[in-house]
């Protein structure tokens, strides 16, 4: 992981996104919300405690924070990044509403399940593969049995999404990663339950057929997905 790289775009990071996703219409904050949300939905779904200790991985400035606070009033949120002045953007943007920690890209300073809930938002495409199974490996380790993984990323089935990934400036060095990949490196780091979703098909001009995406989740063409697994067994 580029800690270098994440650090050099982190002070502009919010307007090159805002720039980057101007053809779906919407803000970086409804892309952040929008993946709480699925977050919560499943959570509920799954039977999990409200009271959750949440761990954000490759959180970057904090864009989801606020709304894991806001959907998760009563969890404890942990913020993890390998670039250290994104974590500084993002403590200066919300003090109170995370406990913020660098990673060394290697090994979480964690103990073992601490975490019921690991989320991570559009990481993994930056990392690159030959990485993937080791650090899915170490978010096995410290999710407590019985908790949640739930992996978004960017869908190279989408020619609208690589387009923009390849106009993007901190997205120079990505790979996407296509969504049975994903979910088979979850499932070889001992995920049970792995399932996919896909999501976001319409453009703000078009959001009153949202409604579809419902219905629409197996479609491989949203211009992202998600995969979710379970932990039920320990490390």
């Amino acid at each position: 992981m580029n800690k270098t790289e994440f650090d050099k775009f982190a002070d502009e990071y919010r307007s090159l996104h805002s720039r980057n996703i101007q053809v779906s219409g919407e803000n970086p904050e409804y892309f952040a919300e929008y993946k709480i949300k699925d977050t919560a939905r499943l959570v509920e779904k799954y039977g999990l405690k409200r009271n959750l200790k949440i761990l954000d991985f490759g959180s970057g400035i904090g864009n989801s924070v606020p709304f894991v606070s806001k959907y998760f009033p009563a969890a404890k949120i942990t913020c993890v990044d390998v670039s250290e002045r994104s974590l500084e953007i993002a403590e200066e943007r919300f003090p109170d509403l995370a406990d913020y920690r660098i990673f060394d890209g290697q090994k979480l300073s964690f103990p073992a399940g601490l975490f019921d809930v690991i989320f991570t938002a559009c990481v993994f495409h930056h990392i690159p593969v030959e990485e993937h199974m080791k650090l899915f490996d170490e978010l096995h380790r410290v999710l407590a049995v019985g908790g949640m993984v739930i992996v978004f990323e960017h869908n190279p089935m989408n020619p609208l999404t690589v387009r923009a990934v390849n106009d993007c400036p901190f997205d120079e060095n990505a790979v996407l990663i296509d969504a049975r990949t994903l979910a088979n490196q979850l499932w070889h780091s001992g995920f049970a339950d792995v399932a996919i979703r896909y999501r976001v098909f319409f453009p703000k001009t078009l959001k009153f057929l949202r409604f579809l995406e419902t219905y629409m989740w197996w479609i491989p063409f949203g211009a992202q997905y998600y995969v979710v697994g379970r932990k039920y067994v320990a490390s």
